[in-house]
């Protein structure tokens, strides 16, 4: 860990100026409590940045929460070995394309499965109970549960350090969620505006604890957080249901299912004050909370277990962290490149994925190395089937 200042601590190795000069600035806003921890994985994000846990009294940033709100991981240790999987792998990625929209933008067509209503009715349920509308920001926000998207969301089938069977898979709260932390960032900004509050980024704008516009966020928050975990859910059924079929069993039994969000908002103590701790990159590692930690396209993921670090207000990291832009990545690396880094994995050959190529990402190992004493390692997975959207 280094202290950067006594507002800011970092446990990043890989900590690029830019990057830093972002989090600091957050880290001068008045109401941090105690201060802004910096993970292994940090990068520049939307006024704060990516791989931060941001507490604070009385108040709370929307962009220090992250657009894609709820946005998180999920996976499932079954009872399968290696030796129960057919050869043919990529039948089941081919499989897996069809039962789960996987591009940006992509959606299902209509509802089809029982659990899919099931959790859809729960989800009208809740936001009726947070007085508002989900179809006010997204129509099609329904059909959109179950979705993956793109960028560096993904489904993965992996095999632990045993040869045991995996499903991984990163996604969050969708177009709807978007579009919720889209509005309250932009009314965040009018009413420090209107205040005539001055701001070292105007993506630092905050809703103060108290009035109406904050607790109209947080409920809606709050939705979009339990989209995202149910988007997670549904998904992984889809994708247990596919590998039941390809290798030909009645049933695939799970061992253990971990589901856990990323980018969140949620009223914590620490240091002796009631706080909202944003973690934007980051993952609650309470002493013993399981949790989860993927590598970039290409490379392995972990199966963490909270270390309950209270200097790091109790987080990890949550993955790779980027150190090119997408638009440099494209730039750079070749799609030869990418061919090489999946060497053994079964994936969809195109140049769409080059900006993901673990190249654009920081080395995980690196990362591990730095959350040493934030998380313990339980499992490492190595990915045999990747599935992404364009």
């Amino acid at each position: 860990m280094d202290t950067i200042n006594d507002k800011l601590l970092s446990w990043a190795s890989l900590l690029e100026p830019a990057t830093r000069e972002q989090a600091e600035r957050t880290a001068t806003m008045p109401f941090i409590h105690p201060h802004v921890a910096l993970m292994p994985d940090a990068h520049l994000g939307l006024g704060a940045t990516v791989g931060s846990v941001i507490p604070t009294l009385g108040a709370v940033m929307p962009a220090a929460v992250g657009v894609d709100i709820g946005c998180g991981m999920i996976a499932v240790r079954t009872e399968l070995g290696v030796g129960d999987l057919p050869d043919d792998r990529a039948a089941l990625r081919q499989q897996i394309e069809r039962s789960v929209p996987v591009s940006a933008g992509a959606y299902n067509r209509r509802i089809t499965r029982d659990h899919t209503q099931r959790r859809i009715e729960e989800l009208r349920a809740s936001a009726e109970e947070a007085g508002f509308h989900p179809a006010s920001y997204a129509r099609t926000w329904e059909l959109q549960l179950g979705t993956l998207g793109s960028g560096n969301h993904f489904i993965e089938v992996g095999l632990d350090e045993r040869d045991r069977v995996w499903l991984f898979l990163h996604s969050g709260s969708r177009g709807v969620g978007n579009k919720i932390a889209q509005h309250h960032i932009t009314v965040a900004r009018q009413l420090c505006e209107r205040s005539g509050v001055s701001l070292p980024d105007r993506d630092l704008a905050y809703l103060v604890e108290g009035t109406d516009e904050f607790s109209t966020y947080i409920r809606q928050l709050r939705w979009a957080q339990h989209f995202a975990l149910l988007n997670r859910e549904e998904m992984m059924d889809r994708v247990a249901e596919d590998l039941r079929r390809w290798v030909g069993l009645e049933q695939v039994a799970e061992a253990e299912r971990i589901n856990c969000h990323h980018n969140y908002t949620e009223q914590e103590r620490h240091f002796g004050q009631q706080v909202w701790v944003s973690r934007k990159g980051a993952i609650n590692a309470e002493a013993g909370r399981p949790g989860l930690i993927p590598g970039s396209m290409g490379t392995a993921s972990y199966v963490v277990s909270g270390l309950g670090n209270p200097v790091s207000l109790n987080s990890s990291p949550h993955g790779a962290g980027r150190v090119y832009s997408r638009t440099k990545a494209r730039k750079t690396f070749t799609r030869d490149q990418l061919r090489e880094a999946m060497a053994g994995i079964e994936y969809r050959d195109t140049d769409a994925f080059l900006d993901e190529i673990p190249q654009a990402y920081k080395d995980i190992d690196v990362v591990m190395a730095d959350a040493a004493e934030l998380v313990e390692v339980r499992h490492t997975l190595r990915q045999i089937v990747n599935v992404k959207g364009d």
